[in-house]
This record gives structure tokens, sequence and C-alpha cells, in this order.
């Protein structure tokens, strides 16, 4: 696989109290199977789409249990020099660099509105397997602050990003790129979000067919917070699990409208 440019998103794992019932449903919503329990690294437990790697879970390390969320992680040539980035442009390193085994070095940080992410600096381990094309595999993540002023000179100041602005009276949504392509969009919550729900980057994974999977998500006990919904980029909707991680699933083939307008932010 090549060499992912700084900034790519480049895995996403999970940490679920209930590992055994996360595997069933995103087993049954996305078509995932799953790999041996690696119990050198805390029962880390791969995903595969099609025999390709697109996730993981993970059980919880002991006084870290909580809230189950999906993490989404960055590629780095050099963790420890992102984590000094992280640290100059207002970030927090939550867990400082470290090596696990030959596989990278990983970090995980928040931007200033306290977004969680992770660094990834790939050994062995190059990231995602699976093309985004394909259904099961990563396909999009968007960044959700109610700051995003904050959250855009951070990540653009962190990574080598250069930005675009959608035109849009309504919504506030700007989009990331790396070499002239779309990488991460950034979206600011509105007052509809309940004041409660924290910033946080959405993992979306394509599905071949939206409606379908959300059918299967609810009757697994996830939760439909929006969608499913038609739009230029796919049909989409937007599920918390039952442990109350969120996601988005969509289907790419299925567009609807003309793509929105977007300027370049200097």
């Amino acid at each position: 696989m090549a060499v992912q440019p700084e900034g790519t998103p480049i895995w996403a794992d999970a940490m679920f109290g209930d590992v055994e019932g996360a595997k069933t449903f995103y087993g049954d919503v996305l078509g995932w199977t799953f790999g041996e329990a690696s119990t050198e690294f805390g029962n880390y437990t791969q995903a595969y789409a099609n025999g390709k790697a697109v996730a993981a879970v993970v059980p919880p390390m002991p006084g870290q249990e909580g809230q189950s969320q999906w993490c989404l992680y960055f590629a780095s040539p050099d963790a420890a020099a992102t984590a000094a980035r992280i640290r100059e442009n207002g970030g927090q390193v939550l867990m400082e660099p470290m090596q696990v085994g030959d596989f990278g070095s990983m970090c995980l940080a928040s931007d200033p509105t306290g977004v969680v992410f992770g660094v990834w600096q790939p050994g062995t381990h190059e990231g995602f397997e699976a093309p985004m094309e394909q259904p099961g595999a990563y396909c999009w993540a968007e960044v959700f602050t109610r700051e995003p002023e904050k959250s855009d000179a951070f990540f653009s100041a962190v990574f080598p990003y250069t930005a675009q602005q959608m035109e849009d009276d309504d919504i506030d949504f700007r989009i990331f790129n790396l070499e002239g392509n779309p990488v991460l969009g950034r979206m600011k919550m509105t007052d509809e979000f309940p004041p409660e729900v924290p910033h946080y980057i959405n993992v979306y994974f394509g599905v071949a067919n939206c409606d379908d999977a959300v059918a299967r998500a609810t009757k697994l006990g996830g939760v439909l917070r929006f969608g499913p919904i038609d739009s230029p980029f796919g049909r989409f909707a937007a599920i918390s699990d039952p442990q109350g991680a969120n996601f988005s699933v969509i289907d790419t083939t299925t567009t609807v409208g003309e793509m929105p307008t977007l300027s370049d932010v200097s």
C-alpha cells in the first residue's frame, strides 16, 4: 500500500464494554467479520469487509470505561512531531506517542474544542485496506463542533490541509483537502444538538443500501438520529449503536441533486 499523505484518515477503532455485542451489531449492519483478539494488545480485534481490514473494536482498559465512541486516526510520518504541533496549536495530547509493537506508533489527542482523534505513524499496519467504495469500508468523516473557527484553525495548522467553505446560508460546512482531494469535513453543530452532546468526529461507513442498513441497526437496538436522506454525495443516515457510539452509513451510489458550490479559504 502506498504511503498515505500526512493528515489522511488512516484508521478507526472504538472501545466497547460489550465487545461481543459490538461484533454482533456491526457484523449484521455492515457485514463485518472479525479476526482473533490480540491478547498482547488488550484484546484488540480487527474487523474486515470481504477480507480487507476496515476498523477495530477493543474492550476498555481498566479505569477507562465510559461512553463508547469511534476514534478516527490521521496518518503521520512522525507521531512525536505531530503531537508537538497539536500542543503548539492549542490542542491536548491525551496519550503520549507510543510504539505498538512493529505495527506502528500512535497518540491520542483533542482539538481546542474537545474533538478527540488519534494519530497513526504506520509500521507493518498501514491502516485501512478496503477501498472506500466497498460496502463496509470507511469512506468519510466530519468534525462536529460548536466552535468551528477554533477547529478550522487547529486542523489546518496541525496537518497540511487546504480548505473550502460550502456556500450555503443554512449550513456552516467546510471541507479539508490534501493534494487536491477532499479528506475531511467540518460541520458546525446547531441548536438541534442537545447541549450534552460533546464535540466529536462522525465516521461514515459505506453500505450497499442505506435503508436496509438502518432497518438492521434499529432492529438490533441502534437509534436512528438523522435520515435516511438523499444528497449529492449519497443517501445517508446517522445512527447511535446500542452502546452509544455514533456513526453514519452512506450509499454513495445513490446520489440526488447538484454538488454544492465551494469557495477556497485563504
